[in-house]
């Protein structure tokens, strides 16, 4: 098991409800070599007098080390957790996006608001459009294939498209990518409502044309 031991003070922020755990607050991290290498592999944090602090993923490539995943110790991070998380967020969004307009372009999922830390997802054309997703950390990375999977069921979306933040990704120590990962991927223009107006956009990269609209 891999555990991540805070340095003595260093704990209050976490205890505080801070998500983000900084290499400058981490003491040690002890475990199996592969385990310490996992990009995005669940450790337990615990504080220098070794009491349970939280449950999160650990990022050995970033500053910042690790992102909270629970700070309950009976909850396990497995494929129910994200499939629970991803639900939820769903259906807090799920309003705004019954209420949207052709063109409208809906927040669906927004990161660690949702507990889930780096992930966002936004919804295009409702079902028979897209889901544009952003992993942006190594937890939620780790964990695509179940969020995916859940998107999908959810919200009976069958395209779901990967965009990634370069500098972001890059910081993380994670692939920059782009791509499909279910059904197709949107086309290069979109035309999307944004501040009363039309905005010419390319889903895949998020490239806004300001100058030219309808």
């Amino acid at each position: 098991m891999l555990i991540i031991t805070i340095k003595q003070g260093k704990e209050k922020n976490l205890l505080a409800g801070e998500r983000w755990i900084y290499a400058s607050a981490v003491e040690r991290v002890d475990g199996k070599p592969n385990e310490k290498s996992k990009m995005g592999g669940t450790a337990i944090v615990q504080s220098s007098a070794q009491k349970f602090i939280a449950r999160a993923a650990h990022n050995p490539k970033s500053q910042i080390r690790a992102r909270v995943w629970s700070f309950d110790e009976n909850e396990a991070v497995d494929h129910a957790l994200i499939k629970r998380r991803v639900k939820a967020a769903l259906v807090k969004s799920a309003p705004l996006a019954a209420k949207a307009r052709q063109g409208d372009l809906v927040r669906r999922v927004d990161a660690e608001v949702d507990l889930l830390p780096g992930l966002v997802v936004e919804q295009f054309g409702g079902k028979e459009g897209y889901l544009i997703c952003q992993f942006d950390s190594a937890g939620v990375d780790l964990w695509k294939v179940a969020i995916v999977q859940s998107l999908i069921a959810e919200t009976g979306c069958q395209n779901v498209y990967e965009r990634a933040d370069d500098l972001v990704r890059k910081g993380e120590g994670l692939p920059v990518i782009w791509r499909a990962l279910a059904g197709e991927a949107p086309p290069d223009e979109v035309w999307i409502n944004e501040d009363g107006r039309k905005v010419s956009v390319d889903l895949k990269t998020g490239f806004r044309r300001p100058f030219r609209t309808q």
